[in-house]
């Protein structure tokens, strides 16, 4: 398994052509990388910056079907999503878990609206389904979040949903297709995309940003999964092209738990701008978001805009009794979204484009992948490599990854972070035992260890000290 550098490197130098080469390892390219891996394809992947460092870094941390998609009569993607977060439960349990919400309503009319929209929110998951929407009276709402606000309150609804850890499945994904023989390189930018005579690309060039040392590989399918940057690589292979993403900004504030009550997460049904917005429990603390803020510049760190977080606090006002202000946001954290842009209107409102992926070829054989969310993060691989298979004329196989178990994939539930390491906390708990100083807090206030970070240094020293034996060899 290539989980080194010079053991990436070393599959690069020595391959003479992949059969799938991806750019971007975000949820998507990860997601294509595991799938083009487990079906027996020579695949590789690169990425520019820290795997799942943007877009795919800055999730509200829920898997789910979508609500507010469900509302705009976007059937098709919410039952494929549903799907998808049953599947999400069943091959990485040790990361993700059913989370209850609550929506508080203020009318009779709106409850029993929300509740019949839920039953057939819980109906299209089919054998899917991880729980039973029901009727709660006022009491009941309050027990559960026991800091909403009550003047006026007649009731709500509790459902289900997932919620999950994206920056660790993003790195067991990376593991997983690293397990099947892929090769998967971060700090690597793309700088030129080859072609060969017939115009068709056949290749591309990158740079390792460690060593500013460049390399150029062959490849018989070329996917293009850069999320916000996609425009900047069909750029490479076509300079006249139009951009075909407007970025929409997300932003999420983070608050004490005391703010909401206990377990129950907040579903907001309905914002000042006609979404959702939720509050989720999260490590102890609670997001709350998130906001869909056009925006006309692609960064890799976008910055949150002091409206959006006086949108989210008004918002939460709203709903909650001795709400959050500005001086209790303990940390804020901004993504951007690659949705399709408009062709008509004004290009002011995000909110009404679609979150379904959208896949495109381009005339030299370019696939590219737009839109989507974590939750169809599978599907978007399936779908990907399906076309690379059609474009590249590669040996068709089947798709193996509706039940495969990612790294990590544990049934064994344990409390607090421990679990999202799923099968590797044997690991840590190795370290410790070898070093018990390794078993002390990082902080007083948090469980996290120092084996946490120790266990890989501890690989690479390993590695260095097997290329000393093989020198002196």
């Amino acid at each position: 398994m290539k989980f080194t550098r010079n053991e990436a490197y070393n599959s690069i130098n020595t391959t003479e052509e992949w059969d799938v080469t991806i750019i971007g390892g975000g949820a998507t390219g990860l997601g294509i990388a595991v799938d083009a891996a487990s079906r027996g394809y020579k695949t590789l992947l690169v990425e520019m910056y820290d795997f799942a460092k943007g877009t795919s870094g800055k999730s509200t941390k829920l898997i789910h079907g979508g609500i507010r998609y469900l509302a705009n009569g976007d059937i098709k993607l919410v039952k494929s999503a549903l799907k998808e977060r049953g599947l999400i439960f069943q091959n990485a349990p040790h990361v993700s878990s059913v989370q209850r919400f609550v929506i508080p309503s203020y009318s009779t009319f709106n409850t029993f609206k929300f509740l019949i929209g839920l039953k057939f929110y819980d109906w299209m998951a089919g054998s899917l389904r991880i729980g039973k929407s029901t009727l709660l009276n006022k009491n009941e709402v309050i027990s559960k979040i026991p800091k909403v606000k009550e003047k006026g309150l007649k009731g709500g609804v509790q459902y289900y949903d997932g919620q999950f850890d994206d920056a660790r499945l993003a790195i067991n994904l990376a593991q997983t297709a690293i397990e099947h023989g892929a090769t998967v390189l971060n700090y690597a930018e793309v700088t030129q995309i080859t072609k060969g005579c017939t115009g068709r690309v056949n290749g591309l060039s990158f740079l390792d940003k460690t060593t500013d040392q460049a390399y150029t590989v062959k490849t018989k399918a070329l996917i293009n999964a850069t999320g916000i940057f996609v425009d900047e690589i069909l750029k490479l292979d076509t300079a006249t092209h139009q951009n075909l993403i407007r970025p929409s900004q997300g932003t999420h504030i983070v608050i004490d738990k005391k703010f909401l009550g206990n377990e129950y997460a907040l579903m907001i049904p309905e914002t000042s701008d006609g979404r959702v917005m939720f509050g989720v429990p999260w490590h102890g603390k609670v997001l709350l978001g998130t906001t869909d803020t056009p925006v006309y510049e692609n960064q890799i760190e976008p910055r949150p805009l002091e409206e959006e977080i006086e949108f989210i606090l008004n918002t939460a006002n709203d709903y909650l009794e001795n709400a959050p202000t500005r001086q209790d946001v303990l940390s804020i954290f901004a993504g951007l979204r690659p949705l399709a842009a408009p062709k008509y209107g004004n290009g002011k409102s995000t909110k009404e484009i679609s979150r379904d992926h959208k896949l495109l070829q381009s005339d030299s054989g370019l696939i590219s992948i737009t839109g989507g969310k974590w939750t169809t993060y599978r599907k978007m691989g399936e779908e990907a490599v399906d076309m690379a298979i059609k474009t590249a004329g590669l040996e068709s196989r089947k798709c193996q990854t509706h039940h495969l178990a990612i790294h990590g994939s544990t049934q064994e539930k344990r409390k607090g972070h421990w679990k999202v390491y799923g099968s590797d906390l044997q690991a840590i708990q190795a370290l410790s035992q070898m070093d018990p100083t390794l078993h002390e807090k990082l902080h007083e206030n948090y469980d996290y260890t120092a084996a946490e970070v120790v266990r890989l240094q501890t690989k690479l020293d390993i590695f260095v000290q097997n290329l000393k034996e093989d020198f002196v060899l």
